[in-house]
């Protein structure tokens, strides 16, 4: 066989500059510290943002209602973390992507020779860092202005916080990797006004038309505000397991979507 149809060896390939195959777990690790540098240095502007629209929910929208009862400070303060999980899952994690697939850095993760489910799974834990410190950020605020005294389910409260969180950002997810980045920045800044203002996340949904409280019993946002409410004040707010379901089947629509569009060929 002549030295031009030689073929190189496993040895020779690595020299060229092919990585060699790796663990899962070491490749997992090394990806997951790859992607925590891109936004762990932003982890404390998050918290502050967090806090700000923590005291902007509870205490500006409180300011909307005169002589406001205990019961609407109750709806306000546990609203307010489903609002921050939506916010940062629904507009943060789709602006990040936008930002990824304009300057190429989304190419170059599709083109690394890992598993492409894996940059979503990093990119999760990633988000989950980010979201669930606002949580008790609002809890902090919500008691110092209102006085709310919590009976937290913490097995209920851990798992709707995780479930919302996961929901939320593979949403989102989904919707920066299909859609154009400007198109997909324009329909998560639509969804965040209609999760703020025309969602039962801070109101009663009795306030709602008939016709609109069905659209909501299928859509995520007063599921995972009521799974939430029922872990923070137990004694007084039940969810169902309909609220679960459906924040199961949109969290499994999300990774769905995600999933098939990082491993599609372009």
């Amino acid at each position: 066989m002549s030295e031009s149809t030689t073929v190189a060896s496993p040895r020779a390939r690595v020299s060229l500059g092919v990585p060699a195959r790796v663990g899962l777990g070491p490749t997992t690790w090394i990806l997951l510290r790859w992607t925590m540098a891109q936004t762990g240095a932003m982890l404390p502007l998050f918290v502050v943002v967090q806090a700000a629209i923590a005291g902007a929910v509870i205490v500006g929208f409180g300011l909307l209602i005169p002589d406001i009862d205990t019961p609407t400070a109750e709806l306000l303060s546990t609203g307010a973390p489903t609002i921050l999980v939506m916010i940062i899952g629904l507009v943060l994690c789709p602006f990040g992507m936008a930002q990824a697939r304009t300057n190429g850095t989304f190419a170059y993760q599709r083109a690394l020779p890992v598993p492409r489910p894996l940059l979503l799974v990093c990119d999760l834990i990633v988000w989950l860092v980010i979201a669930l410190p606002g949580i008790p950020v609002t809890m902090l605020v919500a008691h110092l202005r209102y006085g709310i005294d919590y009976s937290v389910n913490w097995p209920l409260l851990v798992g709707a916080a995780l479930l919302s969180t996961v929901m939320a950002v593979s949403v989102g997810y989904a919707t920066a990797v299909m859609l154009p980045p400007m198109l997909s920045q324009l329909v998560s800044q639509v969804m965040v006004f209609f999760v703020m203002l025309f969602s039962p996340i801070t109101f009663l949904e009795e306030q709602l038309p008939g016709w609109f409280q069905a659209v909501h019993d299928v859509l995520p946002f007063r599921p995972a505000a009521d799974l939430l409410r029922s872990g923070l004040i137990s004694d007084r707010f039940d969810a169902s397991g309909q609220d679960l379901l459906v924040l199961a089947v949109w969290c499994l629509l999300g990774l769905a979507v995600s999933v098939r569009a990082l491993v599609r060929r372009d």
